[in-house]
């Protein structure tokens, strides 16, 4: 569970800088919660090749936070406001950005 979260997270944070192809047999598996092997009948390729696309976007979720750091940022941020006065306020503005 703790895996799905995280990929989850960090694709909400990076999805933009991935292809349409890695975008769909993410979320697919992800969050449509398909099986490669359904994966590959939707799109008419091999198991092998949604598995090793999936793994290669993980991957790349992975270096992009591991250079960027953006998810690191939001949870430090969310530390803070759990302590500040204003930590509701300031949580609302972030939500309906």
């Amino acid at each position: 569970m703790e895996d799905f979260i995280y990929y989850s997270e960090l694709y909400d944070l990076y999805k933009n800088l991935l292809t349409t192809k890695q975008k769909q047999y993410f979320e697919d598996y992800y969050f449509g919660n398909l099986s490669f092997s359904e994966i590959a009948e939707n799109y008419q390729v091999s198991r092998n090749a949604v598995y090793r696309q999936v793994k290669f976007t993980k991957e790349i979720l992975e270096d992009y936070e591991e250079k960027l750091a953006l998810r690191k940022k939001l949870v430090e941020i969310e530390n803070v406001l759990d302590d500040s006065f204003l930590s509701e306020k300031i949580r609302n503005i972030i939500d309906n950005s």
